[in-house]
């Protein structure tokens, strides 16, 4: 197999400097943030299979890196909730479900509509300036969202929602919403990849953010919960189809079925 190769992406300004680090290139990433933003991407999409095993020696040659750097980017994928610890028996990729991503939903949708509705009430001048700022920032990338721009607009959907919960402070809420996205991000890549797509993803930023620059709460909240459900509602619209499936799960019938179980 061929060695991986870091391809250089921008840094955005603002948010957490060393995270932006680890995931996207900068002068100033050490060779683990390379191999873990590399790592990172590959299981997102898809090269490094859900349930794989990753064994050290393998790739060591896949990535040209020490088996030390690789333990300390592996370790921080666990923390990330995309790779899983055996033990003494090493490392695998985790695997992918849709039980779990409607977990995941349903975990955005109570944590991220209550701190949007306080963000709101409490956002002052300078919140709604930064919020516009992050709004005109993903809009230049998703009209429409490019596939070799992907990851940039990524960091930036990242933004955009943390700007929109910035008018309350709350850390931990950060903490948690930025865990789950990345752990989403495998889906939000599947559902990117449709073939006849129809989702608007500007539009509902644009509705979300216009409701919340306006001050309407609760309109915002029922807003951005239609906004989060859309990603699980294309997957398994499309899997009923049989226009998709999602890697190292069982048969698509077998997963709608469980998804639409009680």
């Amino acid at each position: 197999m061929a060695k991986r190769s870091f391809h250089p992406l921008i840094a955005l300004p603002g948010g957490d400097a060393a995270e932006d680090a680890a995931l996207y290139d900068a002068p100033s990433r050490t060779l683990i943030e390379q191999t873990y933003a590399t790592l990172r991407s590959d299981i997102v999409e898809g090269r490094l299979a859900p349930g794989s095993k990753l064994r050290i020696e393998h790739l060591r040659t896949q990535y040209a890196v020490g088996a030390g750097t690789l333990r300390e980017a592996l370790t921080r994928l666990v923390s990330d909730a995309l790779v899983t610890v055996e033990g003494q028996r090493g490392f695998r990729v985790a695997p992918i479900a849709l039980q779990e991503l409607e977990d995941i939903t349903t975990l955005r949708v109570h944590i991220e509509t209550d701190a949007l509705r306080q963000s709101i009430r409490a956002g002052d001048a300078q919140w709604r300036e930064a919020l516009a700022e992050a709004y005109a920032a993903i809009s230049a990338e998703e009209q429409p969202i490019a596939p070799h721009r992907r990851r940039q607009w990524e960091l930036l959907n990242v933004r955009f929602h943390e700007a929109l919960l910035a008018g309350h402070s709350s850390p931990w809420t950060v903490r948690v919403l930025r865990l789950l996205s990345r752990h989403s991000e495998r889906y939000r890549f599947c559902a990117m990849g449709l073939p006849g797509g129809v989702r608007d993803v500007h539009a509902e930023h644009t509705e979300i953010f216009e409701l919340a620059m306006s001050g309407q709460d609760a309109r915002a909240a029922l807003a951005l919960e239609a906004h989060i459900r859309a990603t699980p509602d294309l997957l398994i619209r499309a899997l009923r189809e049989g226009r998709a499936f999602l890697p190292g799960c069982a048969p698509p019938q077998l997963q709608v079925k469980s998804a639409a179980s009680p």
